[in-house]
C-alpha cells in the first residue's frame, strides 16, 4: 500500500508539472514496483541479515518470471510482436548472468563468494546504463496504456500521499524484516528460504497487481514489461544498493535459484519463438499455465526437497 501511495502521489505531481507519461512509466512506476524489495533489503543489510536480502531478490525474480508472467498470459495472451519487449527479456537474462559471474568469479579472486561494495557500485552503474538505453537508444517510445495513466490529484494530497507512502514503506520494511526472523525460527527454516518464498511473495504483490490490471485491459506489453523490468531493477538497483550498505555473502546453494531464473527466462523466450497454434509472437494461455505449474514445482522443491 505504501508503494501505491508513493507511485500515485509522485505520478500526479509529475503530470501536473508536464512530465510525460512515458517518463513517469519508465521511472516512477517501474521503480515503484521494486520499492518493497529495495526497502526490505536496505533494512536487512543494515541489520546484517544479508541472507534475507539475496533470497528476497532471487525469489521475487522467480515469481516475476514464472508466476506473474504466467498469470498475466492466462488472463490474456501476451503479444510479443514489439522489438522492445524481447530486448527487455534479453536484458533480464544479461542481468542474471552478471549476478552469476559476480558470485562465482572465474578470475579466481581469493575471497568468499559475495557481492562486495565494488560489485554494488558496478550494479548501480549498470542500472544507469539500462535507464539511459530505455530513454535514448531503444527507438520510438511506446505510449503509456490508458489503464496505467497517472491520476490527477490536488498538489497537497499528492504530497501527503508521498509522505504517507514513504512512512508506510519504512514501517512495513521494518516489521517484515523483524517478522522474517520469527518466521524462520518458528518454522525451523533458514532466513534465506523465508526470503525466497514468503518475503518474495509479499514484495512481488505490486508487480502482480500491476500486471494483472494491464492484462485485464489487454495492455500486454505493460503486463510483461512490468514483471521483466522489475527483474532488472531488483538485480542492478536493489542488490547494488544493498551491497553498498553491507557486502552480501553468497551461499553456493543459491546457484540453484540463479539457474532456475536463467531457465525461466529461456522458457519465456522459447514460448515467444514457438509458433504452435499461434499466428504471431505471443505467450499463449496454455504457455502461461505451464509457467504457473513450473512455479508450483519450484515451491514444492524449496519446501519439501531443498529444506
Amino acid at each position: 500500500m505504501g508503494a501505491k501511495w508513493l507511485i500515485d502521489g509522485a505520478s500526479s505531481i509529475g503530470t501536473r508539472f508536464g512530465v510525460s507519461q512515458l517518463l513517469i512509466g519508465l521511472t516512477i512506476v517501474a521503480l515503484g514496483t521494486s520499492l518493497p524489495e529495495l526497502v526490505i533489503n536496505v533494512f536487512a543489510s543494515v541489520q546484517g541479515r544479508t541472507d534475507l536480502a539475496i533470497g528476497n531478490v532471487l525469489g521475487s525474480n522467480i515469481i516475476n518470471s514464472l508466476l506473474i508472467v504466467g498469470v498475466a498470459a492466462t488472463i490474456y495472451p501476451i503479444s510479443m510482436a514489439g522489438r522492445k519487449s524481447t530486448v527487455n527479456i534479453w536484458f533480464s537474462l544479461a542481468a542474471t548472468l552478471v549476478l552469476f559471474i559476480m558470485v562465482n568469479p572465474p578470475w579466481g579472486r581469493e575471497r568468499e563468494h559475495s557481492i562486495t561494495w565494488y560489485d554494488g557500485l558496478m550494479l548501480i552503474v549498470l542500472i544507469g546504463g539500462f535507464i539511459y538505453y530505455s530513454f535514448f537508444k531503444s527507438g520510438t517510445p511506446e505510449k503509456m496504456p490508458a489503464g496505467i495513466r497517472p491520476k490527477k490529484i490536488k498538489l497537497k494530497w499528492s504530497v501527503l500521499l508521498i509522505v504517507a507512502g514513504i512512512a508506510g514503506l519504512y514501517l512495513g520494511g521494518k516489521w517484515i524484516v523483524a517478522g522474517a526472523g520469527r518466521i524462520a525460527t518458528d518454522m525451523g527454516i533458514s532466513q534465506t528460504t523465508v526470503g525466497l518464498t514468503i518475503i518474495a511473495a509479499a514484495t512481488s504483490l505490486p508487480e502482480l497487481v500491476t500486471s494483472v490490471m494491464a492484462a485485464m485491459k489487454k495492455n500486454t506489453d505493460m503486463a510483461v514489461g512490468n514483471a521483466i523490468g522489475s527483474n532488472i531493477f531488483n538485480i542492478f538497483l536493489v542488490l547494488g544498493v544493498s551491497a553498498l550498505i553491507k557486502p552480501i555473502p553468497f551461499e553456493n546453494a543459491l546457484n540453484t535459484e540463479i539457474f532456475i531464473l536463467i531457465g525461466a527466462t529461456f522458457l519465456i523466450l522459447a514460448f515467444v519463438k514457438l509458433d504452435i497454434g499461434k499466428t504471431k509472437k505471443a505467450i499463449s494461455r496454455l504457455e502461461g499455465m505451464l509457467l504457473i505449474v513450473a512455479y508450483a514445482g519450484y515451491m514444492f522443491y524449496t519446501f519439501f526437497v531443498k529444506s
